[in-house]
Formats: structure tokens, sequence, C-alpha cells
């Protein structure tokens, strides 16, 4: 998997209201962007229009979770995802992981600015998150057709999930209008597909998102 840099710059092409073409997706300057000035990026991926189709509050109402919760949001940016889950569960904890060091050095900086004691910011790898503790849910947006070795990965990954944890995958359809080229996009069937090769079993499907599919899964018994 390249690093989480490919899904940034894919979303915020979405959050501009913006399809990148082939070329685009593809240039060099697109293709090898650093993604340094997270600033920059702060107001594109935080822009208050993005509420309108992503629906954070709704996302997160349906994950469920309790506020002693340990929640990971792999690809978190500049923390779009990864803030309103900090508040959403006060006694527990948010790691925000990310592998460009601008994003994870920008993430650290808002949590200690907006007094979020319970947000870490981690330098994940692109073939590892590098989770610190174990989590009971794991949240990855518009990151699952960046990752390559997806079985590899997702094996991996579930040692970092607790007894009964969960690994929700929020990715763009085939109808939006917005998001990766339609050949970069991975159907949502493809991915239980593949989710369930890497162990794992759909325990939910929400649709009340415009643009994406969200898929909850559970490690299978015995895995």
């Amino acid at each position: 998997m390249r690093a989480l840099s490919s899904a940034v710059l894919m979303l915020a092409f979405a959050c501009a209201g913006l399809a990148p073409g082939p070329g685009q997706a593809q240039s060099p300057h697109t293709h090898q962007h650093s993604f340094s000035g997270a600033e920059h990026w702060a107001r594109v991926f935080d822009d208050p229009g993005r509420d309108v189709w992503q629906k954070p509050h709704q996302v997160i109402e349906a994950l469920a979770l309790k506020p002693d919760a340990v929640v990971a949001d792999i690809g978190s940016g500049t923390g779009y995802f990864a803030v309103r889950l900090a508040h959403f569960v006060p006694q527990g904890r948010v790691y925000g992981v990310d592998t460009e060091p601008d994003m994870v050095k920008y993430l650290a900086e808002r949590a200690g600015r907006e007094g979020l004691g319970n947000l870490v910011a981690v330098r994940g790898a692109p073939d590892d998150a590098r989770l610190p503790d174990k989590a009971d849910l794991i949240l990855m947006v518009d990151v699952y057709h960046h990752i390559g070795q997806r079985e590899s990965y997702f094996r991996r990954l579930a040692r970092s999930l607790k007894p009964g944890g969960r690994v929700a995958i929020i990715d763009f359809n085939a109808k939006s209008a917005m998001g990766p080229p339609p050949s970069q996009r991975i159907a949502a069937k493809r991915v239980a597909a593949e989710m369930s090769e890497a162990g794992y079993q759909l325990v939910a499907e929400h649709r009340f998102l415009p643009n994406q599919y969200f898929l909850t899964f559970q490690a299978k018994s015995g895995n």
C-alpha cells in the first residue's frame, strides 16, 4: 500500500466536489504529493460543506460506541473524524493514524489546541497501522481502495482488535460523482468478499450515505 497520502489526495478532490480523471490521479505532481502544509489541507478536509454528504454525526451514531471505547481512525488526515470521535468517547481513547508526518504532527497539535487529551496521533506504516493498543473499533474512510496486499494487511490488523472488535469501512460507490476514477473504486460486494478471505464477516451495512458504502466487519470466530 502506498502511503495514505494517496487516499488524502482523493479525499481532497472529493471534498472540493471534483472527480479526478486518470491523468490527474497519475500525474507526477499529484501522485508524489508530500502533503506537507497540513494547514492548507485542513481547510479542504474540514470544510463544513463536506458535512452535507459525509454525515459524520450520523456515521458515528451508527457505530454505537461506548463512552470508554478505544477507537482507531486509519487515514485520519487532519482529524475530520478523529476529533469528532474523541468527543463521542470522553472516557475512551482515539488513535488518529496516518503515514504522512505532517498530518501526524498537525493532528497532535490540534488535539493539544482543542484540549483533547484522549486523542493520540500515530505515525503508521504502509503495511502496518502500528496501533499502540487494541481497539474496539477501527474506522477507515476512503482508504480501502489504496491498500495493497489487503488480505495480509487485514489479517495483521485483526491482532489490533479487542475480542468482538469491529472494522468499519467507508468508501466511494460506483455512482458517486466525486471520489477516485471509476477504475480505482472497489465495489462493496468485492470488499465483503476480500474481507471474508482475510478472516472477517460482515455484521452491518448502512445505506444513508449518498456517495459511499458503509460496511462493518468482525473477525470470524477462530481467527
